[in-house]
């Protein structure tokens, strides 16, 4: 009997003192209060959030469905700090100052923690907001923007938790200056490169999609452009990528800003083209440009149709006018209607294209040269003196 009661005060002993002086019953109660949190939570989930959710969608503003999409994850780690908090708020958990102390900043940290992430998450929908920025910045401009907003968010909720556990954050912040300025000395080219795409979103000089010319490095469509290089796929497919500093030292030409595409040839007639025949082709050109919507008329842009130049086979008639889309694809197909049009009204005309000819002229009494007489036939007039023997002769 009494070894029962001897193991009965062990086991009282035991649940008494617990974990780290803190006896079951307030870890098991604590516990429970964790996973009421939970179920609070889940409850408050479904028929708090989603009803916000569901009547924000039905709002005509957008704007509204983001922000509570956004915060769902905050609001739904509320009753969790809470359950936190109640728990470590039980009278075994607050015997020791120094435990008493360490659950307070955790549940301070966990508010910390919770207010920031709530505010990293609302800042995505706010870029709403700011769309009116994209008439000034690019897009990648404003995406940088958020990017930098969320890192603040993230340092400073990391700075504010630091400083609740009793760390300096000041001494950090110099060390990194230090380690910055030492970085900086180091890599100049990166951060020329850095600043360099800064300047390029910041100017929009031009965004994914835009076919450039970057002059004597590179042409084709830009596909992603970040804060160190751009990168850019040629029109033979091929992936370049280009330092952002080439962007400053180099011309660049933004084709996709074009407001019109530009038709510019020399078209060379024969030389026995009257001047009847001239005016009849260029007349019949200029009449097909004007009032054809593909092109751009006068006073959109510039439109030529005129005999420039005496080239040395042809006379020449320049055609220089703008198409209205900017697009290659369709460009190409109002080029080649445009080419078979005047070819049929040069056809019409009754003349021809030109090609590239040379005439000789030989003069009345002009010396000619001497024939050239083969070896063998050399040998044959003289055979019946006996030439062959003299050649038989030299020949041995």
């Amino acid at each position: 009997m009494n070894n029962i009661q001897d193991f009965w005060e062990i086991v009282k002993e035991v649940w008494n003192y617990g974990y780290q002086g803190i006896d079951f019953s307030s870890l098991i109660t604590a516990l429970g209060i964790l996973l009421l949190a939970l179920l609070v939570r889940g409850v408050f989930t479904r028929f708090v959030i989603n009803r916000v959710i569901y009547y924000a969608q039905k709002s005509e503003s957008k704007l509204d469905d983001q922000l509570v999409l956004s915060l769902r994850g905050p609001i739904r780690f509320i009753p969790v700090v809470i359950g936190v908090y109640f728990a470590l708020e039980l009278p075994a958990f607050g015997n020791e100052e120094a435990f008493s102390a360490a659950a307070g900043r955790v549940v301070r940290s966990l508010i910390v923690f919770n207010i920031f992430w709530g505010l990293y998450c609302i800042i995505s929908p706010l870029t709403f907001l700011l769309g009116k920025l994209e008439e000034l910045f690019s897009t990648e401009m404003v995406n940088f923007l958020v990017k930098i907003m969320k890192g603040l968010v993230v340092g400073l909720g990391a700075a504010t938790v630091l400083q609740l556990w009793g760390i300096e954050v000041g001494p950090v912040i110099a060390g990194f200056g230090i380690v910055g300025v030492a970085v900086a000395l180091g890599a100049q080219d990166l951060f020329k490169n850095l600043i360099s795409g800064f300047l390029i979103l910041a100017e929009k000089r031009f965004k994914a999609g835009d076919w450039v010319l970057v002059d004597g490095v590179v042409e084709g469509i830009v596909e992603k452009i970040g804060f160190r290089s751009t990168m850019i796929r040629r029109f033979d497919k091929a992936l370049s990528i280009v330092p952002n500093a080439t962007f400053a030292d180099r011309a660049v030409t933004n084709f996709t800003e074009m407001t019109h595409r530009r038709i510019y040839w020399k078209i060379g007639v024969e030389y026995s083209t009257s001047v009847a025949q001239l005016q009849e082709i260029t007349d019949k050109i200029r009449k097909y440009l004007i009032g054809n919507s593909d092109f751009a008329q006068p006073e959109e842009a510039t439109m030529f149709v005129v005999t420039d130049s005496f080239n040395s086979s042809s006379i020449d008639i320049m055609i220089y006018c703008f198409t209205k889309t900017t697009k290659w694809g369709d460009w190409l197909d109002i080029k080649q209607d445009f080419a078979y049009a005047i070819k049929g009204i040069v056809e019409q005309a009754g003349t021809g294209f030109a090609f590239p000819s040379m005439s000789i002229y030989r003069g009345v009494g002009a010396d000619e040269p001497d024939p050239f007489v083969p070896p063998g036939e050399a040998r044959g007039e003289k055979g019946g003196e006996g030439g062959d023997a003299g050649y038989g002769d030299e020949g041995r």
